[in-house]
């Protein structure tokens, strides 16, 4: 295993700009996740850990998962605690971080045909709504996201964190073109854009039997006019209170829900 000692080796550099830069890792083709439940998580994923890094005081307390990771990873480097926290983006550092390689695949069809359930997003920008959405998804069952180009990164540190280890469990794909894709969707399933128009269907009252595919929209503008007339129908989640809207992530946990109890 190397050994890092120094802020200035080009290894910490490559770490720093990984974690800021969406279009960095883009162009790698891997992301960076930090922490023991996120590394672990990867590990029983079978996702291709392409370089593990360990702090000193983490490696001496962890031995048997630095061990088990050392042989999994590409390559492995020791780093000094202070030189561990220089490139962590988080404010107490684990002393455990992996670069790994994207995850994102097309989406296989065949697959979702039978009774399958997908939830696609439209311009989702919060990183800890992404994070949270994707941890509900995952958790309550849905068969696989669908994220369109301009989502934030689905492999920012924080969406990583926040998904608590879905984003390696969970079938997702990105798209380029929304719209097109809910048009083949239609050809076998039903889909529904979240809307609050008031010819929509209440939540309660669609019938989620089949094959079926749900879209929310952006925090602000909710979905586009091409996104919601791709769709085959329309719903709304009925509310009591005065306030207007729901968070994004909170009203895609309501329909995930329905769809799938």
């Amino acid at each position: 295993m190397e050994i890092i000692s120094s802020k200035e080796n080009k290894r910490i550099k490559y770490l720093k700009k990984l974690s800021a830069s969406a279009s960095f890792r883009r162009e790698e083709g891997v992301f960076a996740a930090e922490g023991l439940r996120l590394c672990f998580d990867a590990l029983q994923s079978g996702a291709e850990v392409v370089s593990a890094y360990f702090s000193e005081s983490f490696a001496e307390k962890n031995g048997g998962f630095v061990a088990d990771a050392t042989a999994r990873a590409g390559e492995s480097y020791l780093l000094k605690d202070s030189i561990f926290s220089a490139v962590s983006d988080t404010k107490t550092p684990q002393g455990v971080l992996f670069v790994i390689k994207r995850l994102d695949k097309s989406l296989d069809f065949d697959k979702i045909k039978d009774n399958g359930k997908v939830l696609a997003l439209e311009t989702v920008q919060d990183p800890v709504n992404l994070g949270t959405i994707l941890r509900t998804a995952e958790a309550l069952g849905i068969g696989a996201v669908v994220l369109t180009r301009d989502c934030c990164d689905v492999y920012s540190p924080k969406v990583a964190r926040g998904s608590m280890g879905a984003v390696f469990r969970l079938p997702f794909t990105i798209t380029d073109d929304l719209p097109a894709f809910i048009g083949r969707f239609n050809t076998f399933g039903v889909s529904y854009a979240a809307v609050l128009d008031k010819d929509s269907v209440s939540l309660n009252a669609c019938d989620f039997d089949g094959t079926i595919l749900a879209v929310v929209g952006n925090e602000g503008n909710g979905l586009t006019q091409q996104t919601i007339k791709a769709c085959t129908h329309k719903l709304y989640i009925p509310m009591r209170g005065k306030a207007e809207s729901l968070n994004v992530s909170a009203a895609a946990g309501i329909i995930i829900w329905e769809m799938m109890k």
